[in-house]
């Protein structure tokens, strides 16, 4: 009976070691990246590969990645899932296990006053008491919300007495107590609410980065094609300057051969002066969206990298048969993969686990308590009439007898708190559920929005074909023009304005088309953005330990 009692100590306390290292793996170590445990930014080195011939060359899949890799912006916004993970991390609390320990050491004199003190009867008579105590007790919960605690405890005590007859004298003694609730608090769920709560708040947390990525790719995607639209229309530009320099030479070499009126001159060089100011504020402008893409990308974060010059690859002229797409197979992709419908659910999960565990609190408190002990004493036992030491003992022997579980205690307890009112839990309910409320109508209006976006980006793909086409058209004709009035300008059937007026006209349509090109690129992106697929067409990914 006794080997069985022992066996059933040992293996509960085996149990409680093993429950404390098998918890969970979410541990600090396994969520703790190499960025956040750096105590310094990384720098720049990446761009390193797309520097060719003293110039930062880049696809658009170049400034896609760079702007995941360097961005402040989203950088800030991945920090959010950091916090997740540590605020779940937090969460672990309740079932950390605890080992405290105590060591107390006394020794006291009194003066000898009394004959039942056991010492002599004289005034200088004085009794001497010296007690150490050693505890260590073991604390652990379960995720059944059931409460452990293993004690061990051990005292040693001497005086000058002599009405003791174990002197020095050794008692331990071993506890295991456990609480168990049964209504409130009871169970798996009440106990791993709130680790599901921050697990779907990790969730969410992630969905809403995903989301915000997706933004500031869409943004980086635009100002690359701006920047292309901005380099697109100072060589426009230039090409026009030289157009109308080399008119304005033909005039020059006309009046000075007298075929040519002096007031006529004043056109074409006027027509050079006009498009010089054109020429630098399309340099300008150049400048700007270069500047708002480098930061994006990150290119300024670096001093090796500031003064290098953007060379971007791609050309926004269409490539085979402009795309079409159906806006209800859009729409329809849109709400099963846009990452904020999947921050909407995790909300809504995360509400549903608040307002059940809300109304477990509501819940009479209903606890069980048990306790099982046994006890040992040692020591070297005195003849009290004699004085003589009879049997020698120490820590051993009451170790011996403590295992021996010869003088053992146990007891239970039931104990129920019924609260009249519980308005604070009532409280936490109501709040629960005005939350869930509140997330049901965000759910909706997600919805509506991401509808509302489907729609504009396919109307915005549909008015870029057909503007695509009508620039091309106009191109085309401009250029058919240009031809026309120079050949007649050489026949002397017109004058040179009518040549200046062609490439002015050329020019514009020639931006037009451009623009036509850009928006185009921009709508792909705008129709890639609504239906959660905008890494796609690029083979990008997010990385899943961010994810």
């Amino acid at each position: 009976m006794k080997l069985m009692r022992f066996g059933f100590i040992a293996l509960c306390t085996l149990v409680v070691i093993h429950a404390a290292f098998a918890q969970s793996d979410e541990s600090y170590r396994r969520m703790l990246t190499a960025r956040v445990r750096a105590e310094k930014l990384p720098s720049s080195s990446h761009l390193k590969p797309y520097v060719q011939d003293g110039k930062i060359r880049l696809s658009l899949r170049d400034a896609i990645l760079l702007t995941l890799e360097n961005n402040s912006n989203i950088q800030i916004q991945e920090t959010q899932i950091e916090t997740q993970k540590f605020s779940l991390l937090g969460a672990h609390q309740l079932f950390d296990p605890a080992l405290q320990s105590s060591l107390d050491i006394n020794r006291y004199s009194y003066p000898g006053y009394s004959q039942l003190q056991g010492i002599s009867q004289s005034s200088n008579a004085v009794l001497n008491t010296l007690s150490q105590t050693g505890q260590i007790k073991y604390t652990q919960t379960f995720v059944t919300g059931t409460n452990v605690v293993v004690g061990l405890s051990s005292s040693k005590s001497s005086t000058n007495s002599s009405f003791y007859y174990f002197n020095p004298y050794f008692s331990t003694s071993l506890n295991l107590q456990f609480t168990q609730p049964l209504l409130r608090n009871a169970g798996r769920f009440a106990n791993t609410a709130p680790l599901k709560i921050a697990r779907r708040g990790l969730a969410e947390s992630k969905a809403t980065f995903e989301a915000e990525v997706n933004d500031a790719l869409l943004q980086v995607i635009s100002q690359y094609w701006s920047a292309v639209q901005a380099r697109g229309a100072l060589d426009v530009q230039q090409r026009a300057l030289q157009l109308a320099e080399v008119s304005f030479q033909r005039d020059k070499r006309a009046l000075e051969l007298g075929a040519l009126p002096p007031l006529d001159i004043s056109r074409s060089e006027s027509e050079v002066a006009s498009r010089k100011v054109q020429q630098i504020q399309a340099a300008y402008a150049l400048t700007q969206m270069e500047e708002a893409l480098r930061i994006t990308i990150g290119a300024d974060q670096d001093a090796e990298f500031r003064t290098l010059e953007l060379e971007l690859t791609e050309n926004p002229e269409p490539t085979g048969d402009l795309a079409n797409v159906n806006m209800d197979e859009v729409l329809l992709q849109a709400l099963s993969e846009r990452p904020e419908i999947a921050a909407s659910a995790d909300a809504l999960a995360g509400d549903d686990i608040s307002i059940r565990l809300a109304r477990n609190q509501l819940k009479p408190d209903l606890s069980l308590t048990g306790f099982y002990q046994s006890d040992g004493l040692g020591g070297n036992q005195y003849d009290l009439l004699t004085g003589k030491l009879t049997s020698a003992g120490g820590l051993g022997t009451s170790f011996n007898q403590l295992f021996n579980f010869g003088y053992p205690g146990y007891g239970g307890t039931l104990t129920l708190n019924l609260p009249i009112k519980n308005r604070a839990a009532q409280g936490r309910l109501g709040s629960a559920q005005v939350v869930r409320t509140r997330d049901l109508y965000n759910e909706r209006l997600v919805q509506e929005q991401i509808t509302r976006q489907v729609r504009d980006a396919v109307h915005q793909l549909d008015q870029a074909k057909l503007s695509v086409a009508a620039a091309m058209t106009s191109f085309e004709l401009a250029i058919k023009s240009l031809a026309a009035d120079q050949r007649k300008f050489e026949l002397g059937a017109e004058t040179n304005f009518f040549v200046l007026d062609s490439q002015e006209r050329l020019a514009q349509a020639e931006l037009v088309l451009l623009q036509a090109r850009v928006n185009y690129q921009e709508a792909l992106a705008a129709i890639n953005h609504a239906s959660g697929r905008l890494l796609a067409p690029y083979h990008v990914e997010i990385d899943e330990t961010t994810k």
